[in-house]
C-alpha cells in the first residue's frame, strides 16, 4: 500500500510543478498566448514551393560562410539601416550572393545590394529584396 502511495505522488509531483511553471510564465489566469502569424509568413510559404532559395541553400565552403558572414557585419553594423534591413536573408552559393526578404524602403534595397556588391569574393548579386508597401 505504501508503495503505491509513493508511486502516485512521484507521478503527480512534475505535473504540479509543471503547472505552478506555466502560471510562472503566462502570470496566473492569464490564458494563453495567442499565436500570430509573422509577417512574411506568406513569403515563406511561397519560397518553399521549391522555385526560390532559402537560407537552407547556402553553400558549405567556407568562403561562401565567410562571405555570407562578411555581408551580415556590414548590415548590422550599419546604424541607419532598419531591422527588416539587419535581417535580410543572405544566401551565398559558390560566390553568387542572393538577396531575399523585406526592407523599408527602396534606398535600403540599394544600400543592401551595394554592400553584398562590394564584398571580396562575391561574383555576382540577385537582388531579390522586397520594399514594404507601408513601412
Amino acid at each position: 500500500m505504501k508503495r503505491r502511495y509513493l508511486i502516485l505522488a512521484a507521478a503527480a509531483l512534475p505535473l504540479a510543478t509543471a503547472a505552478v511553471y506555466a502560471d510562472d510564465v503566462r502570470g496566473a489566469g492569464d490564458s494563453p498566448p495567442a499565436a500570430h502569424d509573422a509577417d512574411n509568413t506568406g513569403r515563406n510559404a511561397r519560397d518553399n514551393k521549391g522555385n526560390k532559395l532559402t537560407p537552407f541553400d547556402q553553400g558549405g565552403s567556407a568562403a561562401d560562410r565567410e562571405i555570407s558572414a562578411t555581408i551580415r557585419k556590414a548590415l548590422v553594423d550599419n546604424d541607419q539601416l532598419s531591422m527588416n534591413a539587419h535581417n535580410v536573408k543572405i544566401i551565398t552559393r559558390n560566390g553568387q550572393v542572393t538577396l531575399r526578404g523585406p526592407v523599408k524602403t527602396a534606398s535600403e534595397k540599394t544600400t543592401v545590394a551595394n554592400v553584398a556588391a562590394k564584398t571580396n569574393g562575391v561574383k555576382g548579386v540577385n537582388n531579390q529584396l522586397e520594399v514594404e508597401r507601408n513601412p
